[in-house]
């Protein structure tokens, strides 16, 4: 398996994994709805945002999207058969060390209300934080490593 950073002649093969996770899968139709298209994901790598992926083979398994302009981690998507491999773990790890790079000092994610789903565990496993519930979402917090995150868990 190869990690790397997205391209946007990687755009195409993101929707093909991000239509096809276990959990929160979205169609097309969906994405483009939401004003997710491969147009908006391009500008969108030329902006605030950076994307990692993990290629099996030559073919894109999995990948996370994250934007240093206001901390968000956008999405992580694994193929199914390519879960429990530790694709998830390295590429949220190289999102949030480049977020504290950029000078983020805080990352911020939005997810599911239903924490049994493994999502929630996922992240609760990587140290991200329940931060609030808002409009149907669970949004998590996390801060860099060394933060007193309990000093600051409300924020």
């Amino acid at each position: 398996m190869e990690f790397r950073e997205v391209t946007p002649e990687d755009v195409p093969s993101l929707f093909r994994v991000r239509t096809r996770t276990r959990e929160n899968r979205y169609t097309l139709e969906q994405l483009a709805a939401l004003g997710i298209t491969e147009k908006t994901v391009i500008e969108k790598l030329s902006s605030t945002f950076r994307g990692w992926l993990c290629q099996a083979d030559d073919s894109v398994v999995g990948f996370c999207m994250a934007d240093r302009g206001t901390g968000e981690l956008w999405v992580i998507a694994v193929l199914p058969e390519f879960e429990r491999k530790g694709i998830g773990n390295r590429l949220m790890e190289r999102a949030e060390d480049w977020l504290w790079a950029s000078g983020c000092n805080r990352a911020w994610l939005t997810t599911d209300m239903d924490t049994a789903l493994r999502a929630y565990g996922f992240y609760r496993a990587r140290g991200w934080l329940d931060w609030k519930v808002e409009n149907g979402l669970r949004w998590m917090q996390l801060f860099p490593p060394g933060t007193d995150s309990s000093r600051i868990a409300g924020s």
